[in-house]
């Protein structure tokens, strides 16, 4: 786990608004499945994703590196000590270690196959199970998985990418005034680290505060059976596979309507999680790359974006 010292503080990032907004969905329900950021290097990614842990003492960073061994992230039996002694010796793994907290994998698009497979059995059931010669050893994993990539390295498997909430495109900031913004932060941070976080430090207690006030106005949050509909109909529309997808964006609408202080769901809400939930999730035509943009989701959505005005 990273110590948070010398992190950047998440109030002073420019810009990324999509990004940084999905990262706080996931502090307000931490059941809600965390997210995938995509995009070209040097946006932010990694720096993001250090901060938001340092919102909430409680959460950590584990780092799971890209090219980590399947031991070292599910653990290990000792089978030897096991027939010997007849008692289980289980040394812990990176899943075991990122239990309550965040899971970050920087480059997740390039991890080894077995590896994504125990990511998937894991944020799946919240459990992970290691069996070694007939000896078999489970311990509760439940975690924040976040996941960085540059998709010009390749693409993530479908079944991966599905198990995430969210997923988000950054790219560089295009306005001049915004660039310099983020050259100015940066060089202040690296110049005086201390001075930076205190600067910063009411903007970061306003959004602890913030996240705290929206953990406990999302147990009062009950979704009408208009939006139910409403949601299950954009699963249609746009003709994405099983319902993790209609979960997902009733949970992050709920999300977004307690993180802006109500505990009623607006159309605004339902919009904007349809933009982080959907894309990522609808079927690609044959030669077709990355992922729907926004403009598009629009358009497929339609009349539906008028009718759920109606039923929130």
């Amino acid at each position: 786990m990273e110590g948070k010292a010398d992190v950047y503080p998440f109030a002073a990032i420019v810009g990324q608004d999509l990004m940084r907004k999905g990262l706080l969905l996931n502090l307000v329900n931490r059941k809600l499945g965390g997210i995938l950021i995509r995009g070209e290097k040097g946006t932010a990614k990694s720096t993001a994703v250090r901060a938001i842990a340092d919102l909430m003492p409680e959460l950590s960073v584990v780092n799971l590196p890209v090219y980590a061994t399947e031991d070292r992230v599910v653990g290990t039996l000792d089978i030897e000590h096991a027939i010997r002694e007849g008692e289980k010796k289980f040394e812990p793994g990176l899943l075991a270690k990122a239990h309550g907290h965040i899971l970050y994998v920087d480059e997740i698009n390039l991890l080894d196959d077995a590896i994504v497979d125990a990511l998937l059995d894991a944020a799946a059931m919240g459990v992970n199970t290691v069996e070694r010669e007939g000896v078999s050893y489970s311990h509760p994993s439940r975690f924040i998985l976040i996941g960085t990539m540059n998709p010009e390295e390749g693409e993530l498997r479908p079944q991966l990418l599905d198990r995430f909430a969210l997923s988000v495109e950054v790219n560089g900031e295009r306005d001049v005034e915004s660039r310099m913004e983020v050259i100015r932060r940066r060089l202040a941070f690296e110049a005086d680290p201390d001075e930076f976080r205190r600067r910063y430090e009411p903007q970061q207690l306003e959004l602890r505060e913030r996240i705290e006030r929206a953990r406990q106005l999302l147990e009062q949050i009950k979704p009408s059976e208009e939006l139910l509909k409403w949601t299950a109909a954009v699963g249609i529309r746009l003709k994405v596979d099983g319902h993790r997808a209609d979960i997902m964006l009733m949970k992050t609408a709920m999300a977004m309507a307690a993180f802006q202080g109500r505990t009623q769901i607006v159309a605004d809400d339902m919009v904007e999680a349809a933009m982080m939930v959907m894309p990522h999730r609808m079927r690609k035509r044959p030669f077709e790359e990355g992922a729907y943009d926004h403009e598009t989701i629009r358009e497929l959505l339609g009349d539906l974006l008028s009718e759920v005005t109606h039923a929130s």
